[in-house]
């Protein structure tokens, strides 16, 4: 019980055929460093790729998907732009350009301020309306997440296949993807985060209404 912590990154990449593909990279969280894929396919189906079983049961127990596997995840970063990111049947390899405005403003928030709930709270109405993705929430009985981002890239290019098939080209992240009350920005970008996940705790006990 209490409050876990995740920091590292979080990726939204759409794709032409329809697939949405969502990457976890986490250097620090309570069960060491380790990246997840979330997969919402056209048809609606959900997927969840984790790299152990503890993993995948934390992971599946905060959000809400149709299928899990237990599949290697690895994550590969070169030049701090360019990701190739390998999760069975699925390879991913996307880039990053320059942070614009709204990377610009998450970068001038002090990183205590962007990590606190309260003003992540503040932050959820503007970014629904804007981006389409909420700062906080519930998926599941017993669980709240708080997102604070703090550093934002567009990606500029990527790349996705499952099983050596291509999935089209990069598209935004339409229709919003359905893992949870968070999302992730309806343009492909990689964004840099703190999450919180309480652990045995509703809405009336977090303080910060929905």
């Amino acid at each position: 019980m209490g409050t876990l912590r995740f920091d590292g990154w979080i990726a939204g990449i759409g794709t032409a055929s329809g697939v949405r593909v969502v990457l976890g990279h986490w250097p620090r969280s309570p069960f060491g460093p380790f990246s997840d894929v979330m997969v919402e396919e056209a048809d609606g189906h959900r997927l969840l790729l984790a790299p152990t079983r503890r993993t995948a049961d934390f992971v599946a127990g905060t959000y809400v998907f149709d299928e899990v596997r237990v599949v290697p995840v690895e994550v590969r970063i070169t030049g701090r732009r360019h990701w190739t990111v390998t999760a069975p049947p699925f390879d991913l390899r996307f880039s990053t350009g320059r942070r614009t405005l709204p990377g610009l403003a998450l970068r001038a928030v002090p990183g205590p301020l962007a990590t606190h709930p309260g003003w992540i709270a503040l932050w959820n109405r503007p970014a629904r309306l804007l981006l389409g993705a909420r700062t906080h929430g519930s998926a599941r009985p017993g669980r709240h997440q708080w997102y604070g981002a703090r550093d934002l890239h567009p990606v500029t290019s990527a790349t996705v296949t499952r099983a050596g098939e291509s999935l089209g080209a990069l598209a935004p992240v339409k229709p919003p993807v359905r893992f949870g009350t968070g999302s992730t920005p309806r343009p492909p970008c990689l964004v840099r985060i703190t999450t919180r996940v309480a652990v045995g705790q509703d809405r009336s006990t977090t303080g910060v209404a929905s």
